[in-house]
């Protein structure tokens, strides 16, 4: 097993209560997501209350997509913990943790980290590619969609 870490951040022209909004509420991430490209025919299960601990997302697609879901676990105006379990292509279970912080500029600085394991043939592949290299672009992706998200309805 190898143990890895994917980390990026952003600073947001937004207030933190916003950003929150968008990241505690699972309906939101569709406006944000980086893979909301992947399956135009996506199917996408909701549970547990709206936003906050206990909301859950699944999600079913086509073979980039695969199949997963995900479960907030804590929620604080500062942090967001996400519990995600990836079903299809490979299954793995990972840590999904989001803090918001005032940002000199006024703005807000947004880290999204996840962490986990590889296992199995992820673990083989891990030697020859980091998780980095294979969702460090997704996690930037997203956080500049998540910036427009944000920004758009500050103005």
């Amino acid at each position: 097993m190898a143990e890895f870490e994917v980390v990026r951040q952003i600073v947001i022209a937004a207030e933190p209560a916003r950003i929150h909004g968008l990241i505690n509420d699972f309906h939101e991430w569709v406006a944000w997501s980086p893979w909301e490209d992947l399956d135009p025919e996506i199917r996408r299960m909701y549970s547990g209350p709206d936003a906050g601990v206990g909301a859950r997302y699944a999600w079913e697609g086509n073979r980039r997509a695969g199949r997963g879901n995900m479960e907030i676990t804590s929620s604080t105006e500062q942090e967001i913990r996400i519990t995600l379990d990836f079903e299809k292509p490979f299954k793995s279970t990972n840590n999904v943790v989001f803090t918001l912080a005032p940002d000199e500029s006024g703005g807000t600085q947004v880290v999204w980290r996840m962490s986990g394991e590889q296992r199995g043939l992820m673990a083989l592949m891990g030697k020859v590619i980091s998780m980095d290299s294979l969702v460090g672009k997704d996690f930037e992706k997203g956080l500049g969609r998540l910036r427009v998200a944000a920004e758009a309805t500050q103005s």
